[in-house]
């Protein structure tokens, strides 16, 4: 059974650089694939792929001999059995912010007795080139388990669930745990603030031993974070990279752009 170099490398303390996949499309995931990011995590969270074309990426990354994740829109057992049983070869969790929700995705995650998965499907064995059979008797060690901390109460209780057994890393979404850090009259946290509970996100991982990683928007950004001990770094997604792409060009020779696409 194919092992996962992801996992097996984060449990090394080697970092792992990957993408966001949004678009959906099967012909920018081939592309990707092969463009040598250690991972790339297909977004069912906030995008619009279904479960059709969800399985469709998963198979495309697989082929080409990439690492393909999926963040599931919630934590619960029917979307992380569904994307595992398509073939990803991992996941990625967002909103954990108490033990209970990260006892229930680990579970699903993992066939019994280790945790609840239930056992059935075809396409997961294809994407991790074996049988079904032996991957029943395998996936527990190679599926990788990403939690998300996206908010205070999640750092909160970061001790608790970043001692359980079952999770390979950590992940922060900087945007929702901004969002999640306004004070009550909508005021933002100072950036002091914001990088302060990145400290402790990441002390904390460094505490029990477990891979942080965060989502950057630049090679910089992704530099600096590695140079601090983070691990697990997302850079930019698909969609980011093809519309920064055509901005540059379109800026570069003096054009005028039909829209504001700042946000992606």
């Amino acid at each position: 059974m194919w092992k996962n170099p992801v996992k097996r490398a984060l449990a090394n303390g080697e970092p792992q650089i990957g993408t966001w996949l949004s678009l959906g499309n099967v012909f920018a995931a081939r592309l990707m694939a092969r463009s040598g990011f250690h991972w790339l995590t297909v977004d069912l969270e906030h995008s619009p792929i279904g479960w059709d074309s969800a399985g469709l990426l998963f198979g495309a990354i697989a082929d080409a001999g990439g690492v393909c994740l999926a963040r599931v829109p919630r934590g619960d057992h029917d979307y992380i059995k569904r994307v595992l049983d398509a073939g990803a070869h991992g996941i990625v969790v967002p909103m954990i912010n108490t033990v209970e929700e990260a006892k229930i995705a680990i579970a699903a995650a993992k066939y019994p007795p280790a945790g609840n998965r239930s056992v059935g499907g075809s396409m997961h064995a294809l994407n991790f080139g074996t049988s079904a059979g032996d991957y029943y008797q395998h996936a527990n060690d190679e599926i990788l388990v990403v939690l998300q901390t996206e908010s205070p109460e999640g750092v909160a209780n970061a001790d608790a669930i970043y001692s359980l057994p079952g999770v390979d890393a950590i992940f922060v979404g900087p945007n929702d745990l901004a969002a999640q850090m306004r004070a009550p009259d909508g005021n933002e946290a100072t950036h002091e603030e914001f990088e302060a509970m990145l400290g402790r996100i990441l002390a904390a991982g460094k505490k029990h031993g477990l891979p942080v990683g965060i989502h950057t928007q630049s090679v910089e950004q992704a530099q600096k974070r590695i140079d601090a001990g983070w691990q697990f770094i997302a850079v930019g997604s698909e969609l980011k990279f093809m519309v920064t792409g055509a901005q540059e060009v379109v800026a570069n020779l003096g054009l005028q752009a039909a829209g504001d696409l700042a946000r992606y």
